[in-house]
């Protein structure tokens, strides 16, 4: 009974928030082509950053060269500033249009030897990820030590299996794209696993902040949002269980096309 009353109650919110949309006259959200990303996470020795930084600079001419030849659209890499016993120091990601994209140019890095360096055969922790997102946006460019905020989330068992089409269109991509326009995010995307390595129901919602301003800025933006609109914030919670959320904080050098 629980469970058919939190469906009915997903579906109402739902109905609310699109009507609230539609009054505010909100351009309509559509899915974009599917872009995929590959992500290799590191746990490196605190001794062996500085050899980890000299390691991702010569990676970066395969993966320049990828974004030249049309392989992939972006790369970049993060160093992760809220570190936990069991967590990733480092990571290193680029993205393309398609799986092809990001196979062909991983291929291109494995014959390249750099993945059997010496500050990767150090690493105490490594794992990869693959993702797919129907919903980004970016400015194009290069940028330094900027910072990336991404939280994780676990839709509930009973949630719609639209639910991350209902929250990415209805809530999350109104807000970014405010804040892609007026400068606060450099980029924003919402993902799932193409490859399925956690347990089904899983999406990550990231944007790389211009400034350390920024994740201040969306927060106060999304704080505004739920007070101005009550319905937003019910209707996220009636389809997301709270329990298995986390955030990541990085430092970010990115290059989008």
């Amino acid at each position: 009974m629980n469970k058919r009353l939190w469906s009915v109650f997903a579906v109402a919110c739902t109905l609310a928030l699109t009507a609230l949309c539609a009054s505010a006259q909100t351009p309509e959200v559509k899915e974009k082509p599917r872009m995929y990303t590959y992500v290799a996470f590191w746990s490196i020795p605190r001794a062996q950053w500085a050899d980890e930084a000299k390691q991702i600079a010569a990676e970066e001419k395969t993966l320049e060269k990828g974004i030249s030849d049309g392989q992939i659209v972006a790369f970049g890499d993060d160093q992760n500033l809220i570190h936990q016993n069991d967590g990733t120091t480092h990571d290193v990601w680029y993205s393309a249009m398609s799986m092809a994209g990001l196979l062909n140019l991983l291929d291109q890095i494995y014959k390249s030897g750099l993945p059997t360096s010496p500050v990767n055969v150090s690493a105490t922790r490594h794992s990869d990820g693959m993702f797919v997102s129907r919903y980004y946006n970016w400015h194009s460019g290069s940028w330094k030590g900027l910072y990336s905020y991404t939280s994780m989330y676990q839709l509930k068992a009973d949630a719609p299996d639209n639910a991350v089409d209902l929250l990415s269109k209805n809530l999350v991509v109104p807000l970014m794209e405010k804040m892609l326009a007026d400068g606060t995010i450099h980029e924003y995307e919402i993902d799932t696993e193409a490859i399925h390595t956690e347990a089904p129901g899983a999406f990550w919602i990231s944007y790389i902040a211009a400034n350390s301003e920024g994740p201040d800025k969306v927060n106060a933006a999304i704080r505004d949002s739920l007070k101005a609109n009550p319905l937003d914030g019910r209707a996220f919670a009636s389809m997301v269980d709270p329990n298995p959320h986390r955030d990541y904080l990085s430092r970010t050098d990115a290059t989008y096309k």
